[in-house]
C-alpha cells in the first residue's frame, strides 16, 4: 500500500484537481490512500470566518459566502452539469457550518476554530472524490475524523495511538483507492480536532504507520526538499537524499516542506518518505530514509518570522538555576508558547518563542512578577544546519543580531 498526500497548492483550482487525477494515472492508483489538504488559501479564508464569528459579526455571512463561491466556481469548471450530486453535497457542508454557528454556545476560540476550519478538508476531498469517480478512477471517501482519535487539545491535538490504530486497521479497505482528509481528527466526544497547521503530512504518516505502508509520497509545488525556502533564499539546491535523523532536525528547526511530527512514526517502521513535484511526477524528488547521507552535503537554511525574543533576568542578580528555569517553562507551557531557541547564563535566560495563541501579554505579566523582563517582537530566527562561515556572514549582513548560538552542526541567529 502507498500513501499519497496532496497539499493545498496542488489543488488550488480546477486545473489542480485535474492534474491530481493525471498524477494518479501516471504513478498508479489501484489501491492506497490519497490524503488531501484544503484547497489553496481556504484555511486562511475559514480563519477569517472564525475571526468574524467572534469579533466582526457584520462580515460573518459574507466571509462564508466567499468560501462557498470559491468552491462552487471550481465545481462549475470541473462538472458539465449543475445537477451533479456534488453541488448538493457542497451546499450541505456549508449548511453544516451555518448550523454550527447558530447553535454553538462555547466561547472557546480554539474549539470553534477546529469545528469551522476543518471544513476546508471536507470540501476539498468531497470535490476530489466525485471528480475522480467522474473520470473513472473508482475510490472510497473516508471521513478521517472517525479514524484518527485525539485528546481535546484543540488546534494542536495529540493522537491516541491505540484507538487510532484499531480504527484505521478495521476501517480502511487496502484493496482499493481511498480518499480522505489531512489535518483533522476527533476527540473522545467526537468533536473535531486539528493536528496543527500543515498537519496533513502528519496524517499521512499516521496512516502509513498503522497500515504498514510501503511508502509515503508528499506531492509539492517544489521538486523535493530544498536546502532552503526559495521564497526567502536565493540559489536553493535540491536535497536528493536525507536520513530520518537529519530530516527530523530540519523539520524541528522549521523546514517548511516537512511537518515536524511526520517523520517519527515513519522512522519507527522504516517507511521511506518521498517528496516530489506534482508538476513533474516523473522526477525522482527527495528520498528520506534510514541511514541515508545528506546528498549533496551543503548548508541548510531555515527561517522563522514573527518570533518574540524574551530576555529574563533575576531581580536580585541571583543565579537563574533549576527552580527558576522550571517556573519559566511552566509559564511557557501554560500560555501555549512554542519554544524555538533558548540560551542561558548565570543570571539571565533568553528564549525565542512563537506566540501562536496570542498569549504574550498574559505571559509577560506573570514573568514580571518574579523577573526582570525585556522583549522584542517581530524578530526573525535563522537556523543553519552544517553551517559555514560564509553562510553565517550572508545571514548577518545588514541585520541587527540580537542573539546567536552555535553548536557543532547548527547555528541559530535571532535578528531584528
Amino acid at each position: 500500500m502507498q500513501i499519497f498526500k496532496f497539499g493545498g497548492a496542488s489543488v488550488k483550482d480546477a486545473d489542480g484537481v485535474r492534474n491530481l487525477a493525471l498524477v494518479l494515472k501516471k504513478v498508479g492508483y489501484t489501491k492506497g490512500v490519497v490524503i488531501v489538504s484544503a484547497m489553496a488559501k481556504t484555511t486562511n479564508a475559514l480563519e477569517r470566518v472564525v475571526f468574524n464569528y467572534f469579533d466582526n459579526k457584520s462580515e460573518l455571512q459574507s466571509s462564508i459566502q466567499e468560501v462557498f463561491k470559491f468552491h462552487n466556481d471550481i465545481l462549475f469548471d470541473l462538472f458539465e452539469k449543475e445537477n451533479h450530486q456534488v453541488f448538493n453535497k457542497i451546499k450541505l457542508l456549508f449548511e453544516e457550518i451555518r448550523t454550527f454557528i447558530k447553535v454553538n454556545k462555547s466561547p472557546n476560540y480554539d474549539f470553534v476554530y477546529d469545528q469551522i476550519v476543518s471544513y476546508g478538508e471536507l470540501l476539498s476531498t468531497t470535490i476530489i472524490f466525485e471528480y475522480l469517480n467522474h473520470q473513472g478512477i473508482h475510490n472510497n471517501w473516508v471521513d478521517i475524523r472517525a479514524l484518527i482519535k485525539t485528546d481535546s487539545y484543540y488546534r494542536k491535538a495529540n493522537v491516541n495511538w491505540d484507538a487510532t490504530r484499531k480504527a484505521i486497521v478495521s476501517s480502511i479497505d487496502n484493496s482499493v483507492l481511498n480518499v480522505t482528509q489531512g489535518f483533522i481528527a476527533s476527540d473522545s466526544n467526537n468533536f473535531t480536532t486539528t493536528l496543527g497547521r500543515e498537519g496533513s503530512d502528519y496524517t499521512a504518516a499516521i496512516l502509513a504507520y498503522c497500515l504498514n505502508a510501503q511508502s509515503v509520497t508528499v506531492w509539492k509545488d517544489v521538486p523535493g526538499v530544498l536546502n532552503a525556502d526559495p521564497r526567502y533564499f536565493e540559489n536553493t539546491q535540491l536535497l536528493k537524499k536525507i536520513s530520518y535523523q537529519e530530516a527530523i532536525e530540519l523539520a524541528f528547526y522549521g523546514a517548511s516542506v516537512i511537518h515536524p511530527k511526520t517523520l517519527q512514526p515513519l522512522q519507527r517502521k522504516e517507511i521511506p518518505l518521498y517528496v516530489k513535484s506534482f508538476l513533474n511526477p516523473d522526477q525522482s524528488g527527495t528520498r528520506i530514509g534510514k541511514g541515508l547521507p545528506l546528498e549533496p552535503a551543503v548548508p541548510c537554511f531555515m527561517l522563522k518570522q514573527n518570533q518574540v525574543l524574551i530576555a529574563i533576568a533575576s531581580l536580585d542578580f541571583s543565579y537563574i538555576v533549576e527552580d527558576n528555569i522550571r517556573d519559566i517553562f511552566n509559564l511557557l507551557d501554560t500560555h501555549k508558547m512554542k519554544v524555538d531557541m533558548i540560551q542561558n547564563s548565570a543570571i539571565s535566560f533568553s528564549v525565542c518563542i512563537d506566540n501562536i495563541y496570542n498569549n504574550l501579554e498574559k505571559l509577560l505579566q506573570q514573568l514580571r512578577a518574579k523577573f526582570s523582563v525585556t522583549y522584542y517582537e517581530n524578530v526573525s530566527l535563522y537556523t543553519i544546519r552544517h553551517y559555514t562561515q560564509s553562510a553565517i556572514d550572508n545571514i548577518e549582513k545588514d541585520k541587527q543580531v540580537l542573539l546567536k548560538q552555535l553548536t557543532e552542526q547548527t547555528v541559530q541567529i535571532v535578528t531584528k
